[in-house]
């Protein structure tokens, strides 16, 4: 084959994706930040301890417009409900309830670390029996506890619900989830978190992409800023997830943690591609490189259509009438073309992939296939 004719064929096949053009081919403003990949420290990592704590308990929503628990069908809620009227000195039987205007709920939160007593945080309510819709009701004072068995807060207040559902006798609507919602500010912190953080001398970062270059990079950014602003080392890289902290003598932990947070830092990341099938979503790396490599991909399609044909008898005859079958088959074979494959970068790559015009299908079917082959210098993540 000629020289000439061979580099158009190299040059349009480098490596591409039509299919993900729009979301791949990075704009000019994801290209700035992509060529720099300068962000601040605070934001690639946290302060080792400091982390959020779950919270769970169960109470009623009460308000529902008959779109609350069958009592009968969601036992725990006619007892939950008797108890509540109980406490409240009202007696009332179990076989009176018939009340469809009260539901069930799991409440759910996270509590945030250094919180104080009386400060305010969102729950998220989740229908726990068979309640339609929890639109426009009343979360009634819900106690919540951690994992040690501790009460930390109490919740209450309306619930906000995005979803709606609308049924008839014939048709039913239904949009989001309407047995979810959330109570903004709806619970009150009641105990607080054991706090060490003012007596802590040495503190540790923690990565939250670990990576080994990124961390020496953070602890040699924080050391240059130690050496001028406090004359001495202030930052040791103990592995590739922690940087250990040494807090300089008369400066508090918290102005110490909020100067160095806003250092610039390049983070580093292995080269990976991560592939979800069920979306035929494909997301590659800045780094990932793909060795020369040739590439064909064709589509075969097989229809297979059943028509049956009644065959009747003659007139007047002891015949009877049959179904014959008809089955046609249908074989349709794509364009197959050999590619010589080459990405040098993820320009080039996306560039390449993109001539091509394949589907995602086809996409993640021919990056598994270069893996497999030894060419795609990358991680490999299928979701």
């Amino acid at each position: 084959m000629p020289r000439r004719m061979l580099r158009p064929l190299a040059l349009a096949l480098a490596l591409g994706m039509a299919a993900l053009a729009p979301t791949l081919m990075p704009s000019s403003a994801a290209a700035d930040a992509m060529a720099g990949g300068v962000t601040r420290i605070k934001d690639i990592t946290t302060l080792k301890g400091m982390r959020e704590n779950q919270l769970v308990g169960y109470g009623l929503v009460v308000g529902l417009a008959n779109t609350g628990d069958t009592l009968r069908n969601a036992p725990f809620t006619e007892q939950s409900l008797t108890s509540m009227l109980d406490r409240m000195g009202v007696n009332v039987g179990s076989d009176q309830l018939r009340a469809r205007n009260v539901a069930a709920v799991v409440v759910t939160a996270e509590l945030p670390p250094f919180i104080g007593r009386g400060n305010r945080i969102d729950v998220t309510v989740s229908a726990l029996g068979d309640a339609r819709s929890l639109l426009g009701g009343t979360l009634v004072i819900t106690p919540l506890m951690g994992a040690d068995g501790q009460i930390y807060a109490v919740a209450q207040g309306p619930v906000a619900v995005s979803g709606f559902s609308a049924a008839g006798e014939a048709e039913t609507v239904t949009q989001g989830v309407p047995t979810v919602g959330r109570v903004p500010n709806g619970a009150l912190i009641e105990r607080e978190l054991p706090d060490h953080f003012g007596n802590m001398r040495s503190l540790i970062l923690e990565l939250r992409n670990p990576d080994f270059r990124t961390a020496v990079r953070i602890a040699d950014a924080i050391n240059v800023y130690t050496q001028t602003r406090f004359g001495g080392r202030g930052a040791y890289e103990r592995d590739y997830r922690s940087i250990l902290l040494v807090n300089p003598p008369d400066v508090s932990p918290v102005r110490f943690l909020a100067e160095i947070g806003d250092l610039p830092v390049t983070p580093d990341a292995p080269a990976r591609v991560v592939l979800d099938e069920r979306t035929g979503t494909v997301v590659i790396g800045a780094d990932v490189r793909v060795s020369t490599v040739a590439v064909t991909h064709g589509n075969l399609t097989v229809r297979i259509t059943e028509m049956p044909v009644a065959s009747q008898p003659a007139p007047f005859s002891d015949g009877q009438t049959v179904v014959l079958p008809d089955t046609r088959v249908e074989v349709q074979e794509g364009e197959g073309r050999l590619a010589i494959l080459q990405g040098s970068s993820l320009q080039t790559l996306v560039a390449g992939l993109n001539q091509i015009g394949l589907r995602p299908a086809g996409i993640i079917a021919i990056l598994q296939a270069i893996k497999s082959a030894g060419a795609l210098q990358a991680d490999l993540v299928i979701q």
